[in-house]
């Protein structure tokens, strides 16, 4: 016993150093968000330029997507794996930036991200808590998100318990479409934007069933309508260039009220995104949209809660809380801002280290 606990202290001692390569060494903290993955990377990446979180994005995917690769794929991440590198604030009233990453690249909004980041950023002191109501604001891609980070038995319990963000505008983009998929046939989709645009699918017109052991065909299923939308419809945002791209599709399954322990959820949810990411959570830029859609069918009133599920059955609650007029003259929507609350777990924290003479450094995907 007393050797092998000589031998862990040892192994504990390793350092990089020259002697073994040439090392970039980069600090996360690992969180998940309803079951969905999220690093926050905290240090050791290298200082993006640009005056502007959009600005700040494209450098990196100019001269820093190795990086990207690197912490997303294996060998220290997975295909379903997803990031957060945190930059200075756009805005002199936001707290800091942050630029989201994932397996094909960079996405525009995520709501699982600004949870789990406003959590961490209260209980780490980041921002100040000021009583059981703490407000966050983060500077993303697709605008400046206002975060509210709440706290049971303040100040004798500081632990964060819930988050809730409010969406940059949320509107319907396109509706009562219908696209020819190759090996599904016709499929009738929506199209919204809730930070990010999705199409729309109500899953029992497919025959999918939104469980763990359909994923697999959920993830062919995103990826042929993904494809054949791209093809057919230009998405457009009405002011940014940037944000004008399909980001995924959302598998729709409404709650049939068979089983009475459920009653409070509204539906499930089910986001096939990027280059097929499977979202374990309910997607809180997803669920954005889909409440303008709810709002612009008369389907739910402004300021009424719902409960939507994801894979897993994890929660988050979303409402219109506003309703407003968005875009241009020859672009503009009937919009709402979108309300979602949820919460996140820290799970971990961790050093990965980038060998600079290991050949596969900047990782791989295999699946």
């Amino acid at each position: 016993m007393n050797n092998k606990l000589t031998t862990l202290e040892i192994l504990e001692q390793w350092q990089p150093n020259a002697d073994n390569g040439d090392f970039l060494t980069i600090n996360t903290i690992e969180c998940h968000t309803g079951g969905e993955p999220l690093r926050i990377i905290t240090s050791g990446f290298p200082e993006l330029r640009g005056d502007t979180i959009l600005a700040k994005r494209r450098d990196c995917q100019q001269r820093h997507d190795d990086l990207r690769r690197a912490l997303i794929f294996e060998p220290r991440g997975h295909a379903d794996m997803y990031g957060a590198i945190i930059t200075q604030a756009e805005r002199e009233d936001s707290h800091f930036g942050a630029i989201f990453i994932h397996n094909e690249g960079y996405s525009t909004m995520c709501g699982h991200a600004v949870i789990a980041l406003a959590k961490c950023a209260v209980e780490s002191g980041v921002v100040t808590q000021t009583g059981e109501v703490t407000d966050v604001i983060i500077d993303v891609p697709c605008g400046q998100i206002r975060a509210k980070a709440f706290a049971q038995d303040f100040p004798k319990n500081s632990i964060i318990t819930k988050v809730c963000f409010d969406s940059v505008p949320s509107f319907v983009f396109a509706d009562k479409q219908s696209i020819e998929v190759d090996g599904i046939g016709i499929v009738n989709i929506d199209i919204a934007f809730g930070g990010a645009f999705y199409a729309y699918v109500q899953a029992s017109s497919l025959g999918l069933t939104l469980t763990p052991q359909h994923q697999a065909k959920l993830i062919d299923y995103g990826k042929r309508i993904k494809d054949a939308i791209i093809k057919k419809i230009s998405v457009q945002h009405p002011f940014e260039a940037d944000l004008s791209f399909l980001y995924g599709v959302i598998f729709v399954q409404e709650n049939d009220g068979d089983d009475p322990t459920n009653n409070d959820v509204h539906s499930r949810n089910v986001c096939v995104f990027a280059d097929g990411e499977l979202d374990r959570s309910p997607t809180g830029s997803g669920v954005s949209g889909r409440i303008a859609l709810h709002v612009a069918k008369s389907e739910v009133p402004l300021q009424q809660s719902i409960i939507i599920e994801s894979i897993l059955g994890s929660q988050f609650n979303v409402q219109a809380i506003e309703k407003l007029n968005y875009g241009t003259s020859e672009q503009n929507y009937d919009a709402v801002i979108a309300q979602v609350t949820g919460n996140a777990f820290v799970c971990g924290k961790a050093q990965w280290l980038i060998n600079q003479n290991d050949p596969l450094k900047h990782g791989f995907l295999l699946r």
